[in-house]
């Protein structure tokens, strides 16, 4: 049973573009809550999900990354310190970041800090995330900034990305914050 309430699709952005009762389904996967509503110190765990070489060499190949370690099996096994080849580091960040985020149209992602590659991720490990609501505080006459960590794990519980992410979110009341923003 779960402690806190949803907050995935149960509301609609009513786009004008598309049949009135469409537009007031609730999206999936679309959040709409404010500054007010973010909960410091909550935590939420993603699925799981194993990486295949097909989609790692697609993102390689993409990002036009095919260094050695994650694109030559020959070099990662025979000449590379970790005897097999990695996943891009790029790769690991995108997709457990990807595993937590959902689409909340009043936030914007501002940055990254922290970002650390702690430990290998080799083609067939399987990742999760976990992200923690770490800090929120006022910056903008209509923006709050909110901080978020988000750990990347393989296997069984193993620590390999680290990064923490800023987002600028709308106040549901900006007036409640005219004297406490810095800008």
């Amino acid at each position: 049973m779960s402690k806190s309430p949803p907050s995935v699709g149960i509301s609609s952005t009513f786009p004008k573009t598309m049949p009135a009762e469409h537009a007031a389904l609730p999206v999936w996967n679309a959040e709409n809550w404010f500054y007010e509503d973010w909960p410091v110190g909550q935590k939420i765990r993603s699925l799981r999900r194993t990486i295949s070489e097909g989609e790692s060499m697609q993102f390689n190949a993409l990002v036009t990354d095919m260094h050695p370690y994650v694109a030559d099996d020959i070099f990662a096994t025979t000449d590379g310190q970790f005897g097999k080849r990695l996943v891009a580091g790029a790769f690991v960040f995108s997709a457990g970041l990807g595993l937590v985020a959902t689409n909340c149209i009043n936030a914007f992602s501002y940055g990254y800090d922290r970002l650390r590659f702690i430990k290998p991720v080799f083609i067939g490990d399987t990742i999760y995330a976990i992200r923690t609501n770490i800090e929120k505080f006022p910056k903008y006459k209509e923006l709050g900034l909110c901080r978020a960590s988000y750990e990347v794990f393989k296997g069984e519980g193993e620590l390999v990305l680290y990064c923490e992410h800023l987002q600028t979110v709308k106040y549901q009341n900006p007036a409640d914050f005219t004297e406490k923003t810095q800008r």
